[in-house]
């Protein structure tokens, strides 16, 4: 009897034990979109990072530093717009090394000096050749002359490979002519040179004699101004710039950022320092050798471009920004995404694929900020992999 008492109580206790033991309540599965991006990234090389309001949607891989290509002029972009103001013009001036005379005649040379504007074309000669002849002149005794400066003729920076000025980008200028190209693409020296030809041949065209053979250099001190111009609005120009991924424009930009913050000559180097220092006042770590995204060793995370897109949400240049994007197909989107309400930036290289930007969740009636960055797989994939997450996301996302 005293043995069954204490199998009774035994088995009391251990009833008791298994009664009062917690129950763990069963994990949720993640939402079907939040699956669906899952099995699209697996585990290829790509950071995805997705943000609505601040509070994040989805992350993966969202830490590790990529190069982000051309996805550098979106971060360009908000440097300019915070640093110098979409309706900020930019000047291209003609000035005189003597004053006209009464007699309409200028003894000394003409100076063009431009100052970053990177769209200058014939258009822009034929202004300057107008101005002079409402000015009254009807000779130039010297000569016209394309200012090589206020920028340094840096044509490289580090992580660039050595064919990029050759096929990818010609030489950024202050003075840009043409987007410094002869007919066929081929870059050019000595753009400056060429933007005075075309203006002595403007002159001639309306009458005024230019004595000697145009040239380039830098101009003497003590000049008369004689005429201006002004370039579109920055923001115009950045709408072009990010349309087709301009890498001449987005060079030609940094290198006047970089002059207007930290002093002339404008270089890349300097455009570049002054995008890094942007993204670092604003806890985003990020490493710029230029403006347009060509480096290599350039690096910026996932997390990091949806971090600056967030600043550019909360700026009031931030509606300005996501203008100079592409929408879907159109620009560098041409062929992608056209039934998706879509504003974002392309980058490609070898081996490297980028899409950052906005997209507009069905769901929630709002804008999401989000990047993709691929480095070590097929650009075709990725991009393919881009346009599927996009697609996912717009119809499907929602906070969890």
């Amino acid at each position: 009897m005293r043995l069954r008492r204490l199998l009774v109580a035994t088995f009391t206790t251990c009833a008791a034990f298994v009664v009062a033991a917690p129950v763990v309540p069963a994990v949720a599965a993640p939402p079907r979109w939040v699956q669906r991006v899952d099995f699209l990234v697996d585990d290829l090389p790509i950071s995805v990072a997705i943000s609505l309001g601040g509070k994040p949607l989805y992350r993966h891989k969202d830490w590790v530093a990529r190069p982000p290509a051309s996805n550098e002029k979106l971060l360009l972009s908000m440097a300019l717009l915070k640093r110098l103001g979409g309706e900020t013009t930019i000047p291209t001036r003609l000035f005189g090394t003597e004053r006209v005379g009464s007699d309409g005649v200028l003894t000394g040379d003409l100076w063009i000096v431009g100052h970053g504007d990177p769209e200058i074309a014939g258009r822009d000669m034929a202004d300057l050749a107008r101005a002079l002849v409402d000015a009254g002149v009807v000779r130039v005794r010297g000569r016209v002359f394309g200012s090589t400066g206020p920028f340094a003729r840096d044509w490289w920076a580090p992580g660039w490979r050595d064919y990029f000025p050759r096929y990818y980008i010609a030489l950024p200028t202050a003075l840009t002519y043409r987007f410094n190209q002869r007919a066929g693409g081929r870059h050019v020296s000595d753009p400056e040179r060429l933007a005075a030809k075309a203006l002595t041949k403007k002159l001639e065209a309306r009458g005024i004699e230019v004595t000697g053979k145009a040239g380039s250099g830098r101009p003497p001190g003590r000049l008369v101004n004689l005429a201006s111009l002004r370039s579109d609005a920055l923001s115009t120009i950045m709408r072009r710039m990010n349309l087709v991924s301009s890498n001449f424009r987005a060079e030609v930009l940094g290198k006047m950022l970089g002059a207007r913050r930290l002093g002339s000559p404008g270089t890349i180097a300097k455009g570049a320092r002054v995008i890094e220092r942007f993204a670092d006042a604003r806890g985003v770590q990020l490493v710029a050798h230029d403006g347009s995204g060509l480096s290599y060793a350039n690096r910026v995370s996932a997390d990091g471009m949806v971090d600056m897109l967030r600043v550019a949400e909360r700026a009031p240049w931030g509606e300005m920004l996501r203008a100079t994007l592409p929408a879907g197909g159109e620009g560098t989107l041409k062929d992608r995404l056209e039934t998706v309400t879509v504003r974002a930036k392309t980058g490609t290289l070898i081996e490297v694929s980028a899409l950052s930007g906005w997209v507009w969740l069905e769901r929630e009636d709002a804008w999401a900020a989000f990047s993709i960055l691929s480095s070590g797989m097929n650009t075709t994939q990725a991009k393919s992999i881009e346009n599927k997450i996009v697609r996912v996301v717009a119809a499907n996302a929602a906070p969890r």
